[in-house]
């Protein structure tokens, strides 16, 4: 064991925050905590570093183990550049360093005795160096910065001239380069692209530590992690597992303890009605034991219903106006910036991208962070004019964009005003359902929104476009800023979404519940995947080293086996697209077909009921007219009952 959480108690004035957390990191076990967003995640680990003090409760450190730390925000300032930063983490390296140097330059002025004193003083700390990794230490400081994102152009550049998120970056970058036996991460993910997740993904799987991370990143946890701590109503329950493994068991558990709870309420509601039946025998004998049950009713131990946070929370999006087919259609789009001070450079993100998009499709836009997916965003939405190329929606279109860039908010306004303003005939109830699946509850829906932190103001945003009337959403990045529980509120929000959506994320897992079709952005062009991520990730090489190579290389240059290969993906994936189009057509039939089962049955139980009263049960015309209707609903739901099953079975087959 290198590090022990016993019994850790917090709270900041009457707002308690943990409760008896207890839990332990064993040597190279890597661990998630996870909780909705103020649940005390990131004060357990400032607790841990020593820069919160808890109110009860202890941490303790093995013996001679080191500990590193990267908390969200980072605020690195100075002359260092940013391999300079990286390489600082090891600082004994560098002293060491310099003096095997300092050594080599004396060697040259040495004879004799002096000299050989010193050569063995040299090979002592060249050994010493090799050891600690001196001789590799540079080239692995160059790794991780080429691994989180940074190309060795930007290596010079200076830290006071980064932006927040690759200041973070950095930090992660020094952290990971100084190899402490127990790293605390606070959200790494953050600010990295998702080659550069699956890069931190490996580097902490071989990681020879121990690793503690807080994250809503439910992909890179499922890859990482193997044990996870919840923290829930202050408490701390600790599972066995990845991520998947602990949604599973939390579900399990929380089963048990409402069948428990249940069980419970029953055998007190059964005592409850033996003690009102003994007291009304109005006898001694019966009175006395009747007290007796109302003394072993007091002392019993009694269970609290297990509660979920938002559980009952459940975001409903539907277009009032359903648009055409034919949603959008993008033709030969390009666009550069100009690079640096110099006029006549210019940085090309994309040439020559044409794609369209249908009614009802979740489209996932996927790339690395600089090649152009929020441009694109801005181009649809004439925030950015392209260079080339067109931009067409179809008929009764109508775009809800999210940007966090641009947030139309009212600064005086509060967070409920600003909703029930704009939407008048929502009642008090759907208005704080909506806020509460983006983290508002209680009095926080009376904050002022220019009050509000830049993420808070976005998932105003976010919540204002739910309830808007737009039936093409495009979102940039929608799940920053949300927890765990709030993406998965908003996931099966946009999954039973009828309309069409239009999206950028790095979230792996929303992208893999969400997405119908991926659009990856690489090389300048775009390679389109009709699947989820899984699926991306099944042939994502193959199809960019057929798309992306041979644009790269030329047409002219392909050799033929290579062109017909692209001929049949080509044909494959129109397959594909083809078929999914073929199960959406039979997943709305079922879905219309249920709809009018479910009302032929009502019309059959109202019937029913009409029958049975007295004025109606004696008009013998009226009683034939309905035994007509009720015998055409009951032929009606015959065939739907086939329907159904034929379409049923039809899925089933795929």
């Amino acid at each position: 064991m290198v590090l022990s959480c016993q019994n850790i108690s917090k709270s900041f004035g009457t707002d308690e925050v943990l409760r008896e957390v207890s839990f332990h990191i064993e040597a190279n076990e890597k661990a998630a905590i996870v909780g909705i967003n103020g649940a005390g995640k990131s004060t357990l680990l400032k607790i841990i570093m020593q820069e919160e003090q808890a109110d009860s409760g202890q941490v303790v450190v093995a013996k001679d183990t080191t500990v590193g730390y990267l908390a969200q925000y980072q605020d690195i300032s100075g002359e260092r550049t940013i391999y300079e930063e990286v390489l600082n983490a090891g600082k004994r390296l560098l002293v060491m360093e310099e003096r095997l140097r300092g050594m080599e330059e004396e060697m040259n002025h040495l004879t004799g005795d002096g000299l050989e004193g010193l050569l063995e003083s040299y090979q002592r700390l060249s050994h010493e160096f090799e050891l600690a990794g001196g001789y590799t230490f540079r080239s692995e400081a160059a790794g991780i910065l080429r691994g989180l994102g940074f190309p060795e152009e930007e290596f010079e550049k200076k830290m006071s001239e980064l932006s927040g998120g690759q200041k973070t970056r950095v930090s992660l970058g020094r952290l990971l380069a100084a190899k402490p036996d127990v790293l605390l991460l606070d959200e790494p993910t953050n600010h990295l692209d998702m080659e550069s997740i699956h890069w931190l993904e490996t580097f902490l799987l071989n990681y020879k530590g121990a690793v503690v991370i807080v994250a809503h990143d439910r992909y890179f946890l499922d890859r990482v992690v193997t044990k996870v701590v919840e923290i829930s109503q202050h408490r701390g329950t600790v599972y066995e597992g990845n991520y998947t493994a602990f949604a599973q068991k939390k579900a399990k558990v929380r089963e048990d303890l409402l069948k428990q709870y249940l069980n419970q309420q029953r055998e007190i509601r059964r005592q409850e009605e033996v003690i009102t039946k003994l007291r009304s025998f109005n006898r001694e004998k019966s009175i006395k034991r009747a007290e007796s049950r109302e003394k072993l009713l007091r002392k019993m131990d009694r269970l609290e219903k297990p509660t979920e946070e938002n559980t009952d929370i459940h975001l409903v999006l539907e277009p009032n106006v359903i648009s055409g087919n034919e949603v959008l259609a993008v033709e030969h789009l390009a666009k550069a910036y100009p690079a640096g001070s110099q006029p006549e450079g210019r940085v090309t993100l994309f040439t020559d991208l044409s794609f369209e998009i249908r009614r009802g499709e979740r489209v996932a836009l996927i790339g690395n962070n600089g090649t152009g997916k929020t441009t694109i965003l801005k181009i649809i939405n004439g925030l950015v004019e392209a260079d080339k190329g067109t931009i067409a929606t179809g008929t009764n279109v109508c775009i809800g964009y999210y940007d966090q860039e641009h947030q139309l908010l009212h600064m005086e306004k509060t967070i409920f005003e600003e909703i029930s303003d704009d939407y008048p005939n929502l009642n008090n109830t759907k208005i704080r359902n909506v806020l509460a699946a983006f983290l508002f509850t209680g009095d926080d829906v009376f904050k002022r929104i220019g009050d509000l932190s830049g993420g808070e103001r976005g998932r105003v945003s976010l919540a204002k476009l739910m309830l808007s009337d737009a039936n093409f959403l495009i979102l940039d990045e929608p799940t920053n800023h949300l927890d765990i529980t709030s993406k998965e509120i908003l996931e099966n929000a946009l999954r039973q979404y009828t309309g069409t959506v239009l999206f950028v994320s790095h979230d792996r897992y929303f992208i893999n519940r969400t997405a119908t079709r991926i659009l990856e952005l690489t090389g300048e062009t775009l390679v389109g995947y009709l699947g989820n991520f899984d699926y991306y990730l099944e042939k994502r090489e193959e199809l960019t080293r057929v798309f992306v190579n041979t644009r790269v290389s030329g047409a002219k240059d392909t050799p033929s086996g290579q062109d017909g290969k692209r001929v049949q993906m080509k044909q494959d994936w129109q397959t594909k697209k083809a078929e999914q189009a073929r199960i959406r057509r039979l997943e709305n039939s079922l879905k219309k077909t249920e709809e009018q089962i479910e009302q032929l049955e009502g019309r059959i139980a109202a019937i029913d009921a009409e029958c049975s009263r007295p004025e109606v049960a004696t008009n013998s015309a009226r009683l034939n007219e309905l035994a007509a209707e009720q015998e055409a609903c009951r032929r009606q739901l015959e065939d739907c009952y086939e329907a159904w099953e034929e379409v049923s079975v039809s899925l089933e087959r795929g």
